[in-house]
This record gives structure tokens, C-alpha cells and sequence, in this order.
């Protein structure tokens, strides 16, 4: 019986060193597991970094993905979590010509409608800023590309899990066996 695949949030706490997003990455090459997403920030203990990856595997690929990350001498903790273990979300931009806003009622109303943001307006062109699902992202970029799209970009996910983590005090322990 095949294993379901689903979508995993993975978050793997880090020491922030060169090198390291290569590692990561050369995990899921050599299971050939395409990465559908990727952040990287500070946590919340300052010095430890946090990678947010999304990828669609079953759970003992999961499983065995976070053996291997821990592993890794800079990685602190990896943990993984289906989308119902998760609060996540998206952001993203449009750059879109000045006229239109003016000129085309219906972007008006998408905007409205969208719950989406103005984050500047010239001349020129207007951004607009949209966080949000990806598939609300994706409709809204539907919608827009119909008028033209100058620039869009989309960030990766940005998760924090509904269940309380663990990871604050093995992030402490490190902090403080660093300081």
C-alpha cells in the first residue's frame, strides 16, 4: 500500500552558516523532491535562524527528510507538520500601470474584494500587497494579469504551529551554551 502524499510544513532551526542552505537543498535533490516553498528568517532566540519549507511527500519521506537534517552539525532541531497542524500564510506584491486604477472600474472592485492593500501610487504604475493563502494569491493574480501585470512577486510560506513547540528551551540551551 502506497503512502498518502501530502503537503508538509518543515521548519528547520538553525545556526546561521555559509554553506548550509546548499546542504539543505541537496537533501531533497538526492531524493528527488521538489521544494515548493522556502523562507528563511531569525526565530525567536536570536542567533538561531529558522528555514520554513513546504514540499509534497508522504510521512516516512518526512520522517527520514528530519533525520537527516539533524544531522547536520549547525541544524539545532527539524521538525515537520501537515497544513491542519499549522497557522501559515503568504505574501505577495503586483506592480501594475497607473492608468488602469484610474481608467478600469472592475480592478477597483477586485481590490476591494480581494482585501488587498495599496502600497504606493505614482505616475507610473501602483503596488499592490496581498498576504493570504496561496490559493487566494494565485486567484488574485488571475484576476489582475487580464489588465496586465508589470512585476509580481510571491513569498514563501510563513508558519508558526498551533500546538505548542518544544524547540524554546533546546533554543535556550543552545543560546546560552554559545554566550
Amino acid at each position: 500500500m502506497k503512502e498518502d502524499i501530502k503537503s508538509y510544513t518543515i521548519s528547520i532551526y538553525t545556526e546561521n552558516n555559509i554553506g548550509l542552505l546548499n546542504r539543505i537543498s541537496a537533501i531533497f535533490q538526492r531524493r528527488h523532491i521538489n521544494i515548493e516553498s522556502l523562507t528563511t528568517s531569525q526565530s525567536e532566540i536570536e542567533g538561531v535562524n529558522r528555514f520554513v519549507i513546504v514540499v509534497n511527500i508522504c510521512e516516512d519521506q518526512a520522517k527520514k527528510i528530519i533525520g537527516q537534517f539533524e544531522k547536520q552539525v549547525e541544524v539545532i532541531r527539524a521538525y515537520y507538520h501537515t497544513e491542519e497542524q499549522t497557522i501559515f500564510t503568504e505574501s505577495c506584491m503586483f506592480k501594475i500601470k497607473s492608468s488602469l486604477l484610474f481608467d478600469e472600474p472592475q480592478i477597483q472592485n477586485i481590490i476591494k474584494e480581494s482585501d488587498t492593500r495599496i502600497v504606493t501610487v505614482n505616475r507610473e504604475f501602483f503596488v499592490l500587497e496581498k498576504s493570504g493563502r496561496r490559493n487566494e494569491i494565485e486567484a488574485l493574480r488571475r484576476d489582475l494579469n487580464v489588465f496586465g501585470i508589470m512585476q509580481f512577486v510571491r513569498s514563501g510560506r510563513i508558519a508558526v504551529t498551533k500546538d505548542e513547540m518544544k524547540v524554546t528551551e533546546a533554543l535556550l540551551a543552545f543560546n546560552n551554551h554559545n554566550n
